[in-house]
């Protein structure tokens, strides 16, 4: 139900965006989407009180209320605030602009409905982003907009309301990420792969941070682990920094429609250049940075704290980002990153230096190669990198897995990994960490735990497929001349099929003129 929900709204906000480019079309359209939310639940926790408010065996129960007591109680914002609720003044009601969806000035209604429910509710104050008026859709497409996202049924319940949502958010970020192609990519991550960094992390408490957060994907799918195992909504606390300016208040967006409390610093800033949460010291982080960005040095940076294992090349941010993460763990604290395959083996600049004092302090712990053709904006073939400040078990030791053939097709030019993938990988490192019954064991081809010695010897590249080996070949006990002559029996017939097809073909094309 909720699929075919998302792909016929996503088909028709497609449609009714004309000529738009899809980057400036989809802060319209989420934006549009969470106004509708937060004014549904709104509504739900007014009829809710409404009921509560006339039951006497209710604890909100009002003796001797008449109408104009009932209606002062009603716009006690104390009542929604208790329950995650955003307050929203009449004139910012969805049922309001929808009612004026029609009107030549419905642009700037909906900014001025933003406008006053960030005064209402300061945790939102310059999130909403209000470009409504200014929009450069034809006449009418806006109202037509506003007519779609009013198909939405968030539902009563507030649960349920806030998982229909987060599906039809995150399945337009998903499909706006696809429609703008590299741009897009840059600020979402496959959801395949950050389920990926969820299960092996296991984000089940403490501080989780995100130093280039995008939309906000890491976080949710943390709640969602938490959740899935029995633990609550408030049992981790989010960190997360973004230098993107509409792109930070989508995701101050995604995680506020969630009910999940964050902290994505005072403003949308560089995260090298002005760190966020500079004393932030994390139990988890996870984290996709741009690869390989050649523009983040700045002088400023000289000498800068992070840099314990040594200074990083100015032509390349992937071992500041590391550096970065390492230097923002509590001393338990683990960290999961995305990067492209050229940081598992790169020796330009101090790269290789980097990479080895890394590898000797003995603070990375899982290496995973990832299929190709998993992300939106870009073929560069990536990996994860998992990192502990301080082990407690497997010292001296680094796990590899190589997944580059576990990758499903989900169309012809994107890859994911499927549910049973992801648990094979993370049971595989739960194994190889004693977190789990299975005893660990190194499978050819798949996985292997190296010591660190061995990793030296290969100049500490920690490219998985150089230590995993060949995955094992199931033997037919056939011999190998018999084998042989099959094959070329085979191929004959199919050479001999060839020339028959070779010669079809030139009778066909002679026959129409076209002799060669």
């Amino acid at each position: 139900m909720i699929d075919d929900i998302k792909k016929t709204l996503w088909a028709t906000a497609d449609k009714l965006r004309a000529n738009m480019d899809a980057a400036e079309y989809k802060h319209l359209v989420l934006g549009l989407i969470f106004v509708k939310y937060i004014s549904d639940t709104f509504q739900s926790r007014r009829e809710e009180l409404t009921r509560r408010f006339a039951d006497p065996s209710d604890d909100y129960f009002l003796h001797d209320a008449d109408a104009e007591l009932l209606v002062e109680e009603l716009e006690d914002r104390d009542y929604y605030r208790e329950v995650n609720v955003f307050w929203v003044p009449e004139a910012a009601r969805w049922e309001s602009l929808r009612a004026n969806a029609k009107q030549s000035d419905i642009g700037k209604r909906i900014d001025d409905a933003l406008s006053i429910i960030e005064v209402e509710n300061p945790k939102l104050k310059g999130i909403l982003d209000k470009r409504y008026a200014r929009a450069q859709l034809p006449d009418g497409k806006l109202g037509e907009l506003v007519d779609l996202v009013s198909q939405i049924g968030f539902g009563v319940d507030a649960s349920t309301a806030r998982d229909v949502l987060g599906q039809v958010y995150e399945y337009f970020l998903g499909m706006f990420a696809s429609a703008e192609g590299k741009r897009g990519g840059q600020f979402y991550t496959p959801a395949s792969i950050v389920k990926t960094l969820v299960a092996v992390l296991a984000p089940h408490h403490g501080k989780v941070y995100d130093p280039c957060c995008g939309s906000g994907g890491m976080f949710v799918q943390s709640e969602r682990f938490i959740e899935a195992h029995g633990g609550k909504l408030g049992d981790v606390s989010i960190y997360g920094q973004e230098a993107n300016p509409t792109t930070w208040r989508l995701a101050a967006m995604n995680l506020a429609i969630r009910g999940i409390d964050y902290n994505l610093g005072r403003e949308p800033d560089d995260t090298f250049r002005r760190n966020q949460h500079p004393d932030l010291r994390a139990d988890f982080i996870l984290a996709n940075p741009p690869f390989n960005i050649s523009d983040w040095w700045h002088g400023s940076l000289e000498g800068d704290p992070r840099w314990v294992y040594g200074t990083p090349p100015q032509g390349n941010a992937n071992y500041a980002w590391l550096q970065h993460m390492l230097y923002h763990l509590k001393p338990t604290g683990r960290a999961g990153i995305v990067l492209a395959n050229g940081s598992m083996s790169s020796s330009q600049n101090s790269e290789g230096e980097i990479r080895r004092a890394m590898v000797d302090a003995d603070v990375v712990e899982v290496m995973i190669a990832l299929p190709g053709q998993l992300f939106f904006n870009t073929q560069i073939p990536a990996c994860l990198w998992f990192l502990a400040k301080q082990k407690t078990i497997r010292k001296g030791e680094v796990l590899f897995i190589d997944a580059r053939k576990l990758g499903s097709m989900i169309s012809r030019v994107q890859c994911e990994f499927t549910d049973e993938v992801i648990d094979r990988i993370a049971n595989t490192v739960a194994a190889w960490r004693g977190e789990s019954a299975e005893v660990y064991a190194d499978i050819a081809g798949y996985c292997r735990s190296v010591p660190l010695a061995e990793i030296a010897e290969h100049g500490h590249v920690l490219t998985p497929g150089r230590y995993v080996g060949a995955e094992e070949v199931q033997d037919d006990d056939e011999a190998f001349a018999d084998k042989m002559q099959k094959l070329t029996e085979k191929l004959g017939e199919q050479m001999a099929k060839g020339a028959e097809l070779d010669a079809l073909i030139r009778q066909k094309l002679g026959g129409l003129g076209y002799e060669f």
